[in-house]
């Protein structure tokens, strides 16, 4: 018997379905709304939740990674009324078993769907738990993070071709190494080829070596990166940048693992691992007659999309953290604290460099500070400051009006700003109690507060602290 869970806001259609699920002999219980849903999904085992979009208190979509995380963790089955491609691409990309449309053409569909989403519940625990896969050096625990961890030790558990994509600064070749480091072929070479300084006229002969008077100025053998990495892992960085007139020769060596140097009179074989990663769109470029779809299809066995860092904000205070911790440790500094608004400056910049960009601005703080105890928003780098102003300025000229006070009587400037400074304040304190688990020493350490500043803040705003 399995326990399933109807979200949808039509009582009729969770009445059916519960009965259905009744008479195949499962445990079936609906919720109205997103908030009932998450509750009973959270507190209650659950096998299989047959989630709707379109709720009063929201998109289902919004919330499937929340369900998804929840202490059982759920297959998930999207509900809809209307066909939307796009809700499609997000609710599988989410984790999502599968995406229907409400209009069954029978109750055997809707039957086979749940058995078949059952019988791949019951398989995966059944199945031989992978070894522990070691992040190494990947900081994070965003939802969308974790599920790219999740594919990151599928590929290190294989030896099948992984295709790495995301924005620039996103951490492709920190997913590539740690790929390689907790694969089968960890003691072996991880060898890096840029694409992007591959010169055109040169990049046969660095990808597959040469022999000696190859060409004009070939006056020693040399080894190719592809033979440099036999046995180990092939990582092919900003692989859309690889030549046209390079993709086809390449095609060959991932086919067979055999390739000729420049001059050679005999192949040779390289057993190698191959991981790629692009920014770039590599569908469009085919489209476009830049890449070859018969490459592409080789590459991408296995596709690892992170995302930026606007969409897992979350993240930003461990990995500001993390990376401070290693600055002051290669300075030879002490650790350093931050005041609230540097980290709400930090979380609220839109990093369209990524973790590349947010690395490099807490490095610049710390040296703007130099000896300074505490980083502010002062230390940042200019363009990030002024970008955070005017945003500000133009949410402010977009913001409503402050309505009259009861009297009549306009609030004042300093009303209204420490009315505002006091919702800042008390918003922070949570976060940071949430953060530290309400270790005290560590929020301290964290927000730069001294211990009784710390404590004259919580009292004045009503919290809790647990030391």
């Amino acid at each position: 018997m399995a326990r399933v869970l109807i979200i949808d806001d039509d009582q009729m259609v969770c009445d059916v379905m519960v009965q259905l699920m009744n008479s195949m002999g499962h445990e079936a219980s609906c919720a109205l709304t997103l908030k009932d849903g998450l509750k009973q999904a959270t507190t209650t085992e659950i096998d299989v939740v047959f989630l709707d979009v379109r709720l009063p208190d929201g998109s289902g979509l919004d919330v499937l990674p929340q369900i998804r995380e929840t202490p059982s963790a759920p297959e998930v089955i999207i509900m809809t009324g209307m066909s939307d491609p796009k809700g499609a691409e997000l609710a599988i990309r989410s984790g999502a078993w599968d995406y229907v449309q409400k209009n069954f053409s029978s109750r055997d569909e809707l039957t086979l769907l749940l058995k078949r989403a059952l019988q791949y519940r019951r398989e995966k625990r059944a199945a031989k738990p992978r070894p522990l896969f070691k992040p190494m050096g990947i900081v994070g625990s965003a939802p969308r993070l974790r599920t790219c961890l999740e594919l990151a030790a599928q590929a290190a558990a294989s030896e099948a071709n992984t295709l790495i994509t995301g924005e620039t600064g996103t951490g492709k070749e920190l997913f590539a190494r740690a790929i390689h480091d907790n694969s089968a072929r960890s003691n072996r070479s991880f060898v890096v080829v840029d694409c992007t300084v591959l010169p055109e006229t040169l990049v046969e002969s660095l990808l597959f070596g040469h022999e000696k008077g190859a060409f004009t100025g070939a006056d020693h053998v040399r080894e190719g990166l592809v033979k440099q990495a036999h046995g180990g892992t092939l990582f092919l960085d900003e692989v859309g940048e690889l030549p046209l007139t390079v993709q086809k020769a390449f095609l060959r060596v991932l086919q067979e693992h055999r390739f000729r140097p420049l001059g050679g009179k005999s192949e040779i074989e390289s057993e190698f691992r191959l991981v790629a990663a692009t920014h770039r769109d590599l569908d469009e470029m085919v489209k476009e007659g830049q890449f070859r779809q018969d490459l592409l299809f080789r590459l991408r066995s296995l596709v690892i999309e992170l995302p930026p860092l606007r969409e897992r904000s979350e993240d930003i205070p461990e990995l500001v953290l993390d990376h401070m911790a290693k600055l002051c440790h290669r300075y030879g500094m002490g650790t350093k604290g931050f005041s609230p608004d540097f980290l709400a400056a930090l979380t609220s910049y839109s990093w369209p460099g990524n973790v590349r960009e947010l690395f490099n601005a807490v490095e610049r703080a710390l040296v703007a500070a130099q000896n300074e105890p505490t980083l502010f928003p002062k230390h940042l780098p200019t363009e990030i400051r002024v970008e955070l102003t005017r945003r500000s300025l133009h949410e402010q000229d977009s913001a409503p009006s402050v309505p009259l006070e009861t009297s009549g009587v306009f609030p004042s400037w300093r009303t209204t700003r420490e009315a505002a400074l006091s919702r800042l304040e008390n918003q922070y304190l949570e976060d940071l109690l949430a953060y530290t688990g309400g270790d005290v020493n560590r929020a301290c350490q964290i927000s730069g507060l001294k211990r009784s500043r710390l404590y004259q803040l919580l009292k004045k705003h009503e919290l809790i602290s647990r030391d």
